[in-house]
């Protein structure tokens, strides 16, 4: 056994268990485990500028691939406040992430010691595990127990926090004698999954929820699979978007009352059986539970047995991983399939596909200002099948949901359940250190961009090259949208005369000259027939300078964006489209 301190394990343990990517903040409570790090040699770390978008750096990296698992790491006090926010929006999402705080000395935590808080219950309702290490003997287990629970079950972030002085104590450690924990996950039987598939095939109108759980288990493949030895249509949720490519015949559009398709909503209306794989029914999705439930069974599986039941009781309740599961409803209906017992449902299959060319919002758009809706026209034509998209909350995810199209799993990258402001481009930084060479493309309003606007420069110093559209009316747009119920327009107005940049026409902030000034590229487009051409300048920019590129659409600053309080009653502001033109990318169906 070799004798070293116990950052120099920690170290060690992080590169067996796989987690080499760290982003972070050093400072002089954790400065120990900084210098184990540079000793190590491999963990490569960004320095971020606010420990928040470091929380938020991990988490993107977290997203982008199976597997990934980012590190946050910061010093004592409000470096551990910072990542609060970032271990919600992982914890909503079910998204493993792994914090790092340094500590006072054991002997201060209770002097009210400079820069020392409580971190492990400030942390423990947002994590899976959260833990001030006292005793050096106990880091290799505490970080052993933190990945086991990080990976195991509902996946989720964990918090490890550690005193100065627990940070410098040797101990006698050997990393060739280190195991990773077995990860734990429940699996359903083959009488569950008969029973579900019995219920299943009972139904007329069936459809398959897809959820996020799915992609956490990276088994999308055989959801597609399955939906096709079934010939039973998908919808995906807003977290499982892309588990189903949007051009496959059986997508059958994404139901809820904001990031939802007209077609998705109508499809699920007339549906008498779902079965949910890797879901929770968030709200958002179901809407009023009488509406959503009336009419249909359900079956639910989940990786945690307590989610299901949580919103409404399912017919069938399944504890399972979404993999496992979806591994043995193959199983099962290759079997079925051979037997010639499977129902036909391709009379089904055709209602949904005619809905889904038939139900499309318009999105061809001339005005100027420029409408949304172009905008996102104008990112379907520019950007590709592999583009993976990032954003968290607001009318530009929303409608970015409704209009933009997602080919594969992880290719939509979203704070879904948290929607922090602030996280898109932090959140997209660490989605390129974790697929270096995909096409990221991040979308924000103009309020969300700015809340973290600082971390362009992470971007501009590390050559993390992405393309941020910033749609831009000036306005907190769906807080103003909420506010019409109340008849008012209260303290949502981002506007005023810059004295700076009067070419800002009032629109206040100029995002050009301050992401110029962070080290970055950017562009501003005020024609929707110029949008063609600044995508194409912002690709070649990223290219030529490997950092990240804004491009702002200046757009009219009312725009009210399809959403509803019922899946039966979404508001519609705008007309369909009646003809192709009206809505030239839209997806129609692929055989």
């Amino acid at each position: 056994m070799a004798k070293m301190r116990t950052v120099d394990a920690a170290v060690a343990i992080l590169e067996k268990e796989g987690a080499t990517e760290a982003f972070g903040l050093p400072g002089a409570a954790i400065n120990p485990f900084y210098s184990a790090m540079r000793a190590h040699g491999g963990i490569r770390h960004t320095l971020a500028r606010h420990v928040e978008g470091a929380s938020h750096m991990a988490d993107g990296y977290s997203r982008a691939a199976d597997g990934n698992i980012g590190i946050c790491i910061g010093t004592s006090g409000p470096a551990g406040t910072d990542m609060i926010t970032g271990l919600y929006a992982a914890q909503a999402d079910s998204i493993p992430m792994l914090c790092i705080t340094g500590q006072a000395p054991v002997a201060k935590l209770h002097k009210e010691d400079f820069q020392a808080v409580d971190i492990e219950s400030i942390a423990k309702p947002l994590t899976k595990f959260a833990m001030t290490i006292l005793e050096p003997g106990q880091v290799p287990g505490a970080f052993q127990k933190a990945f086991q629970l990080m990976r195991s079950g509902r996946p989720g972030p964990v918090l490890l926090d550690l005193p100065i002085d627990v940070q410098m104590a040797e101990i006698e450690f050997d990393i060739d004698a280190y195991e990773p924990l077995p990860i734990e996950k429940p699996k359903a039987s083959r009488k569950q999954l008969e029973k579900a598939l019995d219920l299943l095939t009972a139904a007329k109108h069936p459809l398959i929820v897809a959820g996020g759980g799915i992609i956490n288990a990276g088994a999308s493949a055989q959801l597609v699979e399955l939906a096709e030895i079934l010939n039973v249509p998908v919808i995906p949720t807003l977290m499982g978007w892309g588990a189903i490519p949007d051009d496959h015949q059986l997508m059958a559009g994404m139901v809820g009352l904001q990031t939802s398709h007209r077609y998705g909503n109508e499809t699920f209306l007339q549906s008498d059986f779902v079965i949910g794989i890797g879901n929770r029914w968030a709200n958002r999705h179901t809407g009023g539970l009488d509406t959503y439930t009336a009419g249909r069974k359900f079956v639910h599986i989940d990786i945690e047995p307590t989610q299901i039941g949580r919103v409404f009781s399912p017919d069938l309740g399944i504890a399972s991983d979404a993999g496992a599961a979806l591994d043995g409803l193959l199983e099962l209906a290759r079997e079925r399939q051979a037997a010639k017992t499977l129902p036909d449902y391709s009379g089904w299959v055709a209602e949904c596909q005619e809905r889904k060319g038939s139900l499309h919002r318009k999105t061809n758009f001339d005005n100027v200002p420029i409408k949304p809706q172009r905008v996102y026209q104008e990112m379907n034509k520019a950007f590709g099948r592999d583009t993976t998209y990032v954003s968290t909350i607001g009318l530009s995810q929303i409608a970015g949901a409704q209009m933009l199209h997602v080919f594969g799993a992880r290719k939509w990258i979203n704070a879904g359940q948290a929607g922090p402001l602030g996280w898109t481009a932090p959140a997209a930084l660490g989605v390129v250190r974790g697929t270096p060479d995909a096409t990221v493309v991040a979308l924000s309003g103009d309020y969300d961009f700015q809340f973290m606007i600082e971390e362009l420069a992470v971007g501009a110093q590390f050559n993390l090259p992405y393309i941020h559209v910033v749609v831009n009316n000036s306005y907190l747009g769906l807080i103003r949208q909420s506010q019409r119920g109340f008849n008012m327009e209260q303290n949502v107005s981002l506007a005023f005369e810059n004295i700076n940049s009067p070419e800002t026409n009032g629109y206040g902030v100029d995002h050009i000259k301050v992401a110029e000034g962070l080290g970055v590229k950017a562009i501003r487009v005020e024609d929707p027939n110029d949008l063609p051409a600044a995508f194409d300048k912002a690709k070649a920019l990223m290219g030529e300078f490997k950092v990240p590129v804004v491009v702002e659409v200046i757009l009219e600053k009312i725009t009210n964006i399809s959403m509803g309080v019922e899946i039966n009653a979404v508001n519609e502001f705008e007309e369909l489209a009646e003809t192709a033109a009206d809505a030239p990318t839209a997806i129609l169906t692929k055989a």
